[in-house]
């Protein structure tokens, strides 16, 4: 027989497959798993020229993979930018700002990253962002991506004016005497970037390789970018041919609702072809039905509860999204949403159940991502519809975006329902977990112990857990981290678990995160990561 090209000995791999669940040794031929079993005959298999790595007793999994992750965006965005993430007050995003904008000469300055559970139009404007940056234009995006804020300079350099009409699921927010007060939600920002200089192919390649490596550190292996174009296709394919990518990358393309069908499809469809079977394909198109709840562009069922009430309108309207949906379902694209409000869950359910019936049933496991509301009533329909629950867990506690915007925007009764997950697997939902970074953290270890917790990571005693009855358990979350992400990213044939003929994409931990406390579950190194039998990153 061959010898292996590596082996790892004196370990305790948790497989995820259930033919071989348990080994202590793993031995790597041509980038796939060629045998498990104890040590003594994994090390039979290594020849002059096999690596041996001893893995000192520790845990190893199948790698990670995060299916909703802004990984080529948020990349570019925190590796180049102002990282405002730690901002709590004001005077701190001044500061940040202000301390950034003296690194460089570029023609604008560019922040991400601030919290929009503490930062809104009651408290950030363009007056705020001139005391930072008052020579140059500025544009800061929140870590949701649905809210962000110019200066005035920046308001100026884009045209934006007190006559400016909102673009198509957008809004600019407009201070007390009609003028821009410089927030924009939704679409407004997509408005103000395409007037804006924009970053080269190159800025967003040496993202990808910035973000790339940090997944590695963190244990990823693969994602699903959840919302690409043109330009994102473009920088992938360039790195895939280039050998720089290291990362196996599924994305998902972004359909807009001023799109013909027609025109969405052929767009699409041209993204998609020339999968070469690589690292990168385009395998889904994405759909924002509604914003957030942070600036009301949740879409509800029942209007808001507080004070202030209102509601948002989805985004597509019924017909756009029952023929769309068909149209994408019978070319076989997984469809992938985004939907915060229980009605835009309801309406993402309502388009699949509408393809399913015009083209049959077939494993697409389209996804909708965040689920913050659900109408208990459309629990079980995940299963009936073979819909898949993409949610991340870390905001599934309390913290200032849940319990001091959401619980009181929606109300006590609505509230039950919030970040429902242990409910989804009850009534037999397929999950994947995922981080949907820039957003948060893409630390998968802290998303698990929140999702086994539900309390901030870290924080036993200090915080009350978050609708504990929802809490899913350490086996649940390490497959929707594994197995059922693999599923998410339709790559169930080569990843997702360690059997034998699997790809060799494996993570070694410093400690078991099946058996150690809970909240020190979010402390967990990474010690090794591989990637198709290859060392991507190496702690020791």
């Amino acid at each position: 027989m061959t010898a292996a090209d590596t082996i790892i000995i004196n370990a305790r791999i948790a497989t995820m497959d259930g033919a071989i669940p348990q080994a202590q040794a793993l031995a790597v031929r041509a980038g796939r798993v060629a045998a498990l079993g104890p040590d003594d005959d994994i090390r039979s298999l290594a020849g002059r020229a096999t690596r041996v790595i001893d893995a000192g007793g520790r845990l190893v999994l199948p790698g990670f993979q995060d299916t909703h992750i802004h990984l080529q965006d948020s990349g570019q965005d925190y590796s180049q930018n102002a990282d405002l993430s730690a901002a709590r007050t004001p005077d701190d995003l001044v500061a940040a700002l202000s301390a950034f904008a003296t690194t460089h000469s570029r023609q604008w300055v560019n922040g991400t990253g601030w919290y929009s559970g503490i930062f809104h139009s009651g408290n950030l404007d363009r007056h705020l962002l001139d005391r930072a940056v008052p020579d140059r234009p500025c544009l800061i995006v929140a870590s949701d991506g649905h809210n962000a804020c110019m200066n005035t300079l920046g308001c100026e350099a884009v045209g934006l004016t007190a006559d400016t009409p909102d673009p198509q699921n957008g809004h600019f927010v407009h201070d007390a005497k009609g003028e821009p007060s410089g927030m924009l939600y939704e679409n407004a920002i997509m408005w103000a970037e395409s007037r804006m200089p924009k970053p080269s192919d190159a800025d967003f390649a040496a993202g990808v390789k910035w973000a790339q490596a940090l997944g590695h550190r963190n244990g990823i292996t693969g994602v699903i970018d959840a919302r690409v174009d043109e330009r994102h296709v473009r920088v992938y394919r360039a790195l895939e041919a280039a050998g720089e990518l290291t990362m196996r990358v599924a994305a998902t393309a972004l359909v807009n609702a001023f799109d013909t069908t027609e025109g969405a499809m052929a767009r699409l469809t041209a993204l998609r072809a020339g999968n070469s079977g690589g690292r990168f394909k385009v395998h889904s198109a994405k759909f924002f039905l509604d914003g957030v709840v942070e600036n009301r562009t949740a879409a509800m069922i029942a209007p808001y509860s507080d004070s202030a009430g209102g509601n948002a309108p989805v985004m597509f309207t019924p017909g756009q999204i029952a023929e769309m949906f068909t149209a994408f379902d019978a070319a076989r694209f997984q469809i992938h949403v985004h939907a915060i409000g229980d009605m835009a869950v309801r309406a993402a359910l309502d388009g699949c159940e509408a393809a399913r019936k015009a083209n049959g049933e077939w494993p697409s496991l389209h996804q909708i991502a965040h689920i913050q509301f659900i109408d208990p009533a459309d629990i079980p329909r995940f299963r009936a519809l073979g819909v898949m629950a993409n949610v991340q867990p870390l905001w599934a506690r309390s913290e200032p975006s849940v319990t001091e915007v959401a619980v009181p925007m929606v109300g006590n009764e609505r509230s039950r329902w919030i970040y429902a997950f242990r409910s989804l697997l009850d009534a037999g939902a397929a999950m994947a977990l995922s981080s949907d970074w820039g957003v948060s953290t893409l630390n998968p270890f802290q998303i698990i112990e929140t999702a086994v917790t539900r309390q901030v990571p870290g924080a036993e005693g200090k915080a009350p857990p978050f609708l504990p009855e929802e809490r899913i358990t350490r086996a649940e979350a390490v497959a929707g981290y594994t197995v059922g992400a693999a599923a998410a990213a339709w790559r169930t044939a080569d990843t997702g678990t360690l059997g034998i003929g699997k790809c060799a994409d494996l993570i070694v931990l410093d400690r078991d995160i099946f058996s150690c406390p809970a909240h020190e579950i979010g402390g967990t190194n990474v010690i090794k990561t591989m990637v198709g039998g290859e060392v991507v990153h190496d702690r020791e």
